[in-house]
């Protein structure tokens, strides 16, 4: 890959783990988020998001539950 790209196996490398890293962060940030939004009781309950995600695909789809 390193000759088709004209890069070095290094730079190959240090890209690699910089995106793993941006990635692990955004991650990260959206499950603190998450359960901030749980902290102030937003939150939808399980049966409401079964009921939605089963009514996908059929003439009476549900609007998405809030």
């Amino acid at each position: 890959m390193a000759n088709h790209s004209q890069r070095s196996k290094s730079f190959l490398a240090a890209e690699a783990i910089a995106t793993y890293g941006e990635a692990e962060d955004w991650q990260l940030e959206e499950v603190v988020a998450g359960l901030a939004e749980l902290d102030s009781g937003k939150m939808v309950e399980h049966e409401k998001v079964v009921k939605w995600l089963r009514s996908w695909g059929k003439p009476s789809e549900g609007a998405p539950p809030r």
